[in-house]
C-alpha cells in the first residue's frame, strides 16, 4: 500500500528529521583533535555528515558526551547521500577500571546505606 503526500508534507517532515538528528544524538567520534557527531552507529560501521568527508581512517574513539564508550579502528569509508558511511574493523569498550588476574571470592557491596 502506497500513498503519495503533498510535496509540501515531504518536505515538513525532511526537515524535520534533518533537525532530530542534529539535536537529539550525542555520539561523537573522536580523531585526534578533530571531534564529528554520529549520524548513525551499528555494530560494524557508523555514519557522519558527508560535509566532513570520507577521510577518516585508523584508530578512533567513541564517546557519549563525556564518557568514552569505545575504541574502534575505521578501515574504510564512503559517500551515500548526505552522509558518509564507515566500516569497523574491531570495537572494544573502554572500562573504568583495570582488569582483575583473580576471582573475588565475597562479593563485595557496591555501597552502603546509612540509617537515618
Amino acid at each position: 500500500m502506497t500513498y503519495t503526500l503533498p510535496e509540501a508534507v515531504r518536505q515538513g517532515l525532511e526537515q524535520a528529521r534533518k533537525i532530530s538528528l542534529h539535536r537529539g544524538g550525542r555520539l561523537c567520534v573522536h580523531d585526534g583533535e578533530e571531534v564529528y557527531r554520529i549520524r548513525r552507529f551499528w555494530a560494524d560501521g557508523l555514519s557522519i555528515d558527508a560535509r566532513h568527508g570520507d577521510s577518516l581512517r585508523g584508530r578512533v574513539e567513541v564517546y557519549d558526551g563525556s564518557r568514552h564508550l569505545y575504541q574502534a579502528l575505521i578501515v574504510g569509508g564512503t559517500l551515500d547521500g548526505e552522509e558518509a558511511v564507515f566500516d569497523i574493523k574491531w570495537l572494544h569498550p573502554v572500562t573504568d577500571r583495570a582488569p582483575l588476574d583473580y576471582v573475588v571470592e565475597t562479593p563485595q557491596p557496591a555501597g552502603l546505606i546509612a540509617r537515618a
